[in-house]
């Protein structure tokens, strides 16, 4: 999970992205992360789709519930 998410984020492609989110959080049970977030499932899907557009609250509150943390890191090439 952790180098599927990562991946994603590296690919810099935001509709990339909150897919991957949303193809982690149907595996580990959407009713599991909606309860954990306190979002409803209805936003969790519609967000975390191809076509969402999640808010950093959202992306935040599903990172938590995933175990993880949104952390900067340092590109050398910039």
């Amino acid at each position: 999970m952790e180098a599927f998410l990562a991946e994603a984020m590296e690919t810099g492609d935001a509709k990339h992205i909150a897919s991957a989110f949303g193809a982690v959080a149907r595996a580990k049970g959407m009713t599991n992360i909606a309860r954990k977030t306190g979002l409803a499932r209805e936003h969790l899907y519609r967000s975390l789709s191809e076509n969402g557009n999640p808010t950093l609250e959202t992306t935040l509150a599903v990172l938590k519930a995933f175990g993880f943390h949104l952390m900067p890191k340092h590109d050398v090439a910039a």
